[in-house]
């Protein structure tokens, strides 16, 4: 099994800062490759909207209006995603979810997926 833990959401004013963090993980004796990390949000009464994606390399794609604001990396050695959010809006205001995208091996198991985070709000005010 494999278990996608988010955290870091928060309460800020317009302007803030926010850091948000996907900690992948699996049971004891699976091997994980995480290919990548993706970020999407969802405000109420929207769709979920694809925000970042970090590649095993690094290599960030960025939505259109987050370039510049949001920053995302990875920690390979730990299987984590990080979302840096600045200069954060009101119109960011959304809940917040990390899919982690790879590999799991158990014994002789091997499955590919992408496995989801439960969420986190994050809330702007103005």
């Amino acid at each position: 099994q494999v278990q996608v833990v988010e955290s870091g959401g928060g309460s800020v004013q317009a302007g803030g800062s926010l850091r948000l963090s996907c900690a992948a993980s699996g049971t004891s004796g699976n091997r994980l490759r995480i290919n990548a990390f993706e970020w999407y949000r969802q405000a109420p009464g929207k769709q979920r909207e694809l925000v970042v994606t970090v590649s095993s390399s690094g290599v960030q794609n960025y939505a259109e209006d987050v370039k510049g604001r949001f920053t995302a990396s990875r920690d390979n050695t730990r299987n984590t995603g990080y979302l840096q959010m600045n200069s954060l809006k009101p119109g960011d205001t959304a809940t917040y979810y990390c899919a982690a995208e790879g590999s799991s091996w158990y014994g002789s198991e091997h499955s590919v997926g992408r496995w989801w985070g439960q969420g986190t709000q994050v809330t702007v005010s103005s």
